[in-house]
C-alpha cells in the first residue's frame, strides 16, 4: 500500500512540476509560431530518406575538428571545450537558424591511461538542459572508471538558441526536427573523432528524456558496435507531445491556425493527429536493431507522468537483447534521484563491450 501511495505522489508530482513550468504565462508554449511551412516538409521528406542512405552505409560522416582550449587540469584529469563547425550538408545548415552553425562540446577525461584502453561516452542534451554542468555531474565520477565524458551543446539551445526563443520553448514544429536531425549529424561525427582521431577503445552514446531518443538514435546508425543508453525516454516524440505531461505545453490553437491559413479546417483533435503523423518520423522503433544490442541499457521509472511504461516496452521489443532496468519514482525526482543508476548502466553497457583494436 505505501508504495502504491509513492508511486501516485511520484506520478502527481510530474504533473504539478509540469503544470508550474509548462502553464503559466512567464514563456510561450512550444511551438507558438506553428509548423514551420516548407522547413517542415523539407524535414519529412529529408528524414524519410535516412533510412536508404543507412541501408547504404553513408559512413564515415563528416570528420570534425573541434578547436579546443582548456578550462582546468589536475593531476588525474583534464576539461576542455571545443568549438566546430557542425557537418550538417547545405540544405539542412541552410534550414537551421545562424546561432546554431557553431557547435560546442565538453570533454572530460582522465589521465589514468592511454585512449586505447578507455572510453568515452557522448552525453546528449534532454529537454531543456542549456549547459554543460548537469551532464559533467553525471560522468564525473566515472572518470575512476577509465570513463570519459563528452558533451554536446544541443541545436537551439545554450549559446546556439535563436535570438527570438525564449528558453526551452520551440518555436516551430519543424525546429524539434531540426534539432534532432542536426544532434544525429554531430554526434555521429564526434563519435567518429574519438574513434579515428582521438582513439578510444570503447564508446557510448547517452541522454535522458529527449537526449535519449537521440541517443538511441544515433546508436542505432552507428556501424560498429557501441554502447547506447536512453535514460528516462520514450520511443518517439509522438509520446512525449500527444501523451504525456508536455502535452499541456504544446500551442494547438497556434497549430491549428497556421493550419487554417493554409485553407486546412481543423478541429484540436485532427490537428492533434497531424501531430502524431508528424512526430511519428522519431519513432525509434522504425530505426535499425543496434549492432550489439547487449549493450543497450535503458533506465525507466516506475510512475513516470512523461513517459508512459509501454513506451519503454516497445523500444525493448523492437531491438531483442537490450535490457530495462526499472527505479522508484517519476520522470522529476528519478533525474534527481537516480544518478547512481545511471552511472552504472553506462559501467554495465560498456562493460559488455569488447576493446577495439587501435587503427593502423
Amino acid at each position: 500500500m505505501v508504495a502504491v501511495n509513492m508511486g501516485t505522489l511520484y506520478y502527481v508530482l510530474d504533473h504539478v512540476y509540469g503544470a508550474l513550468l509548462h502553464r503559466t504565462r512567464i514563456s510561450p508554449p512550444f511551438f507558438s509560431r506553428g509548423w514551420g511551412g516548407t522547413k517542415l516538409e523539407l524535414l519529412e521528406k529529408m528524414i524519410n530518406q535516412l533510412f536508404p542512405e543507412i541501408e547504404g552505409q553513408n559512413w564515415p560522416p563528416a570528420l570534425v575538428q573541434p578547436v579546443w582550449k582548456t578550462v582546468w587540469e589536475s593531476k588525474t584529469a583534464c576539461l576542455r571545450e571545443g568549438v566546430f563547425q557542425t557537418p550538417c550538408d547545405e540544405v539542412l545548415l541552410n534550414a537551421l537558424p545562424p546561432e546554431s552553425h557553431t557547435a560546442r562540446v565538453a570533454f572530460l577525461s582522465p589521465k589514468s591511461c592511454q585512449p586505447q584502453r578507455m572510453a568515452c561516452v557522448v552525453h546528449l542534451a534532454g529537454t531543456g538542459d542549456h549547459s554543460f554542468e548537469r551532464r559533467l555531474r553525471l560522468g564525473g565520477p566515472l572518470l575512476k572508471e577509465n570513463i570519459a565524458t563528452m558533451v554536446l551543446e544541443s541545436p537551439f539551445y545554450g549559446r546556439r538558441r535563436p535570438l527570438q526563443q525564449h528558453g526551452a520553448k520551440l518555436l516551430c514544429v519543424s525546429d524539434l526536427l531540426l534539432l534532432g536531425r542536426a544532434t544525429i549529424e554531430e554526434a555521429r561525427s564526434l563519435l567518429h573523432w574519438l574513434d579515428y582521431e582521438a582513439g578510444f577503445g570503447k564508446m557510448g552514446v547517452c541522454g535522458l528524456s529527449m537526449g535519449g531518443v537521440h541517443a538511441a538514435m544515433v546508436g542505432s546508425l552507428h556501424p560498429t558496435p557501441i554502447a547506447t543508453f536512453p535514460f528516462l525516454s520514450p520511443h518517439s516524440a509522438v509520446v512525449a507531445f500527444c501523451e504525456g505531461v508536455l502535452k499541456h505545453a504544446t500551442a494547438w490553437e497556434a497549430l491549428r491556425e497556421d493550419l487554417a491559413m493554409q485553407k486546412v479546417a481543423l478541429t484540436i483533435e485532427e490537428v492533434r493527429e497531424r501531430m502524431r503523423d508528424v512526430l511519428s518520423l522519431t519513432d525509434v522503433t522504425r530505426f535499425p536493431i543496434p549492432k550489439n544490442p547487449n549493450a543497450v541499457i535503458y533506465v525507466a521509472a516506475t510512475d513516470d507522468g512523461y513517459i508512459p511504461r509501454h513506451s519503454v516496452l516497445e523500444l525493448q521489443k523492437a531491438w531483442p537483447g537490450s535490457e530495462v532496468r526499472w527505479v522508484s519514482g517519476g520522470h522529476v525526482s528519478s533525474f534527481l534521484l537516480h544518478n547512481g543508476e545511471f552511472r552504472r548502466a553506462i559501467v554495465d553497457g560498456l562493460n559488455r563491450l569488447q576493446w577495439k583494436e587501435p587503427h593502423s
